[in-house]
């Protein structure tokens, strides 16, 4: 009898414990690392996201310059061949933790951003095309998507950093190094600033 009352008392202490331990492990950090990973993802989909728009624009922003420029091949062939480089890198959950898929998403981006500029530059020498409708539509759009992408590197680069340095910080690092070993610290954008200059699309 004695023994079955103590097998009893002994489930009901685990039992009390197991929800005050669960307490415990939030209050101390335990949750943070998976929750600033996700974090992290939302706003790094978000970089994809807006890449995407502006890589959608450019097909029409091409065929409406050719209309009115088609001495301009080399601008035009230079934006093509950077577009498609672009969306020729592989992109998938790891590439925020592999410094070298990063890299070469990066290096993609900035190419096209590049050969994009030079495109909207040459509009200058062609006041019918400056003046072309679906050019100016074409024209705001494209400011209001490099807008949109510096504001999502931006917050994307802040949640990186929150997340790393978790990793790195007491008591986050204890947690990373026993229950979350596998998870690794997060690339952000390095391009200097002089290259993250949004392309002059107003003139």
């Amino acid at each position: 009898m004695s023994g079955s009352v103590a097998r009893t008392s002994h489930r009901f202490r685990i039992i009390f414990l197991m929800p005050l331990l669960g307490l415990l492990l939030t209050g101390c950090g335990y949750n943070n690392i998976p929750t600033f990973e996700e974090q992290a993802k939302a706003k790094w989909s978000e970089v994809l996201n807006q890449y995407q728009r502006r890589s959608d624009l450019i097909p029409n922003l091409v065929e409406t310059v050719k209309g009115f420029a088609k001495q301009e091949s080399s601008v035009l062939e230079a934006v093509t061949a950077a577009r498609a480089s672009a969306t020729a890198v592989k992109v998938d959950a790891s590439t925020i933790t592999d410094p070298e898929a990063f890299k070469k998403f990066q290096d993609a981006q900035a190419q096209l951003s590049g050969s994009l500029a030079r495109l909207l530059a040459i509009s200058e020498n062609y006041p019918v095309l400056k003046s072309n409708q679906n050019y100016l539509a074409l024209q705001s759009q494209l400011e209001g998507t490099e807008n949109r992408i510096a504001v999502a590197r931006r917050d994307y680069i802040e949640a990186v950093r929150i997340y790393n340095t978790e990793l790195k910080t007491f008591p986050g690092s204890f947690w990373a190094r026993f229950f979350y070993p596998n998870n690794k610290p997060m690339e952000v954008f390095t391009i200097a600033e002089s290259a993250k200059t949004v392309p002059p699309v107003k003139f």
